[in-house]
Order: structure tokens, then sequence, then C-alpha cells
């Protein structure tokens, strides 16, 4: 028989999923419930968090500020990898889950908090990727999750919950998808995004203007990197947080960074899910614009043959695993020379590299030149070409042999 809880520590949004669960937690197994939101980049939404929750039940209520330890330890390990799942998502929303996750564990651990809980559905990938993170640094931990254990299974028996224990939530008919938001992105998902047909509604987006209506006018930018990771913006020093609001911000009013996609969840369905992600768009084409003059070729090559298997692992939740800290490692190794000046324009939804600079770069023009140089002697080339030849003329003249 399990043992009683008497607190569990909640991963509270104050949206409708998590505001419902904190009261049944504390009906169902008759515990305290300890609130817990993490700051990283949901700018208004945090205001009525803590008010929210106490009058739901919370007995405490912890609202952190993490934006810089989710940019500089999350977010920038991610892109000095350029990883990217599919082929078109940045990992907003996963890169986020192990850093909450992780503070949430520790405020167990200060609470003496026998259980965690989390608002993820049971089809969905963030139950993955918190229990993870959970088990990964405390296996003794218990995890309730409500949506696999309750029979409130729509937003309309939610709904009614929430009415009869008084708890105010925000229509769903005002927003007929579900959000989440950070400095990275946000994502939009369900309601009438579930049809893939459907186009978004304009009216949905929050970081970015239409391409259509941002400036007739180019904007230009220059990002400076240091060791992997952008350092500043035209020339003016940014924390890893102010950065990427800076990036957000310039990458928002020129329509930079939406993208629609259907993507495979970890559990097994496809969902489709829209996302703004206008400074990570920004900053995936600008260090790969600085890699591109001051990493070797085959050292480039090996690692970007790893970089899906990488994305995979944050993508489903591994984090916290060996395989994961093992592929950062050889990551962060490569990154040692990406530094320099790369200078963007940034136009109606488009982010274009206009050039780069290092101290380290391997391009010479000495040797690329097209003019007469005393580095490079043509005719080593027809060698050169005769021998990777080698085995297609084996191979074709084989085949004549056997006609």
């Amino acid at each position: 028989m399990e043992k009683k809880i008497n607190k569990v520590v909640l991963a509270y949004s104050g949206g409708l999923d998590t505001s419902v669960i904190l009261k049944w937690l504390a009906e169902t197994y008759d515990c305290e419930v300890i609130a817990f939101a993490a700051d990283i980049g949901q700018g208004e939404e945090l205001d009525p968090i803590d008010e929210k929750a106490r009058k739901t039940g919370a007995s405490v209520v912890y609202i952190d500020d993490l934006k810089e330890e989710f940019v500089r330890d999350y977010v920038f390990p991610a892109f000095r990898a350029n990883a990217i799942y599919e082929g078109q998502y940045l990992l907003g929303t996963s890169l986020a889950r192990p850093l909450i996750a992780r503070r949430q564990m520790e405020i167990a651990h200060e609470q003496n908090a026998e259980a965690v809980s989390h608002g993820a559905t049971g089809k969905g990938n963030d139950q993955v990727r918190f229990e993870l993170s959970y088990y990964a640094i405390d296996p003794s931990i218990r995890v309730v999750a409500p949506w696999r254990e309750w029979d409130l299974n729509s937003r309309t028996a939610l709904m009614a919950f929430a009415e009869k224990h008084g708890i105010a939530v925000t229509s769903t008919k005002e927003k007929p998808y579900s959000t989440d938001r950070n400095l990275l992105h946000i994502s939009y998902e369900g309601g009438i995004l579930e049809d893939p047909w459907n186009p978004p509604p304009e009216d949905m987006f929050v970081l970015t203007v239409s391409p259509h209506d941002a400036p007739d006018k180019a904007e230009i930018m220059d990002i400076t990197f240091e060791n992997g990771d952008p350092v500043a913006i035209d020339g003016q020093n940014l924390s890893p947080a102010r950065l990427l609001a800076e990036l957000n911000r310039r990458g928002g009013q020129n329509g930079i960074g939406r993208a629609d996609i259907v993507e495979n969840r970890f559990v097994g369905m496809k969902s489709r899910g829209v996302y703004e992600t206008p400074g990570g768009t920004i900053l995936r084409a600008a260090h790969m614009a600085m890699e591109s003059i001051t990493m070797d070729r085959e050292v480039m090559h090996l690692r970007d043959s790893l970089i899906p298997k990488y994305a995979e692992m944050i993508y489903n939740g591994f984090w916290f695993a060996p395989e994961r800290e093992l592929l950062q490692t050889m990551i962060d190794e490569t990154q040692k020379n990406v530094s320099g000046l790369v200078r963007l324009e940034l136009y109606k939804g488009n982010c274009r590299v206009l050039g780069r600079k290092s101290a380290h770069s391997l391009y010479s023009e000495d040797f690329a030149t097209f003019e007469d140089d005393t580095v490079y002697h043509q005719k080593d080339a027809e060698g050169f070409i005769r021998l990777n030849s080698l085995r297609l003329r084996i191979r074709k003249l084989m085949e004549k042999q056997g006609a």
C-alpha cells in the first residue's frame, strides 16, 4: 500500500487545467498543495498567479525568476548544436520542461513533500519530459498525474468542475486552442488547430506581426559570438535573457519566426502545432553562419550527423540522460573557436545573412580565389579525381565484362 501524501508540489500555470488540478489534489489526496510557477518569460501571464493559487487552496506559492538560467543553461547549449526537431521545431517547450522539473524537485526537497504533480495530459509529450526529469533527479519521488487518474476527460468537464468550486478561469471560447509561452517561443495547439487544413487565425499571434504587415524597410543587425554563444547585439553586451528578449522584439516586428508544423510526438501520434520563435530563428541562422567560417569541415559534418539524435533526446525528455550530456560535451568542444561577428538582414519574415568575420576564420581568400594563386595547383585535382573515381570505374568495367 502506498504511503499517504501529505504534501505535493504542483507545477502551476494558473490556466484551466492546473487550477482544477490544484483543487482536485487537495480534495482527492486530502493533502497540502504547494504551487510553483517558473518565470521563464511568460510576461503578464504571471501577474495573477499568487492570488489565484492561494484562493484555489495552495498553502504556499513559489514564483521563481528563472529567465537567465533558462536561456544560459538550456537554450544556449541547444543552439550551440543548431538543434532542431524534424527540420522545423526549435524545441521551445521541450527545453523549458527539464528546468521547471529541476526547480520543482528542489522545492519538494525543501518542503519535505512526498510527491510532485503536473498538468500534462496522458496523450502528450510533456508528461514524459516532466517525469523523466523527476526520476533522474530523485528516483524515490512519487508523481501524481491527474490526467491519467481522474474522470474529468474534457474541457467541458473541467469548466464544470471549476464553476462548481468557484475557480475563475478564462473562457475557452476566447482562446479555442491551448498556448505555452516562454522566452524562446509561444506554442499553440488543440481546438481549432486540430484540423491541419485550417490556417491559424491572424489574431492568434502574440510575438510576431504578419510578414505582410512588417516594415517595408529592411533592418540590419550585428550579433557577436564567443565560443558559440551570442554575447552582444550591435556591439552592446547583453545578458542571455536580455539578448534573447531583444532578438524576439526585433524579429517579431519584422514578422520572423512563425512555423506551422505537424510533428511526431514521442507517444506515437502526430500533432499539429503552430509556433512563434522570432529570436530563436535569428539566433540559429547567425550561429550557423558563424560556424561556416570557424569550424573544421569534418568536425562540422560529424557534429551535424548527430544533431537529429540530439534534438530527439531533448524533444523526448532525456535532458538529464547520460547520452545527452555526453553529446553536449562533444558539441561544446566544437564551439571553442566559434567566435566573431555576423551581420543579418531582417525583412518581412526573412532572416538573411549579409556577412561574417572572425579572428578564428578558416576561410582564406588566397585559397578560394579564382585568380592566380600559389597555394593551390589546379592540375593536382586530376589525380584527386582519378583516385576518387577508381571504385566507380572498376564497377563499370566489371559490369561490361559480365555483359
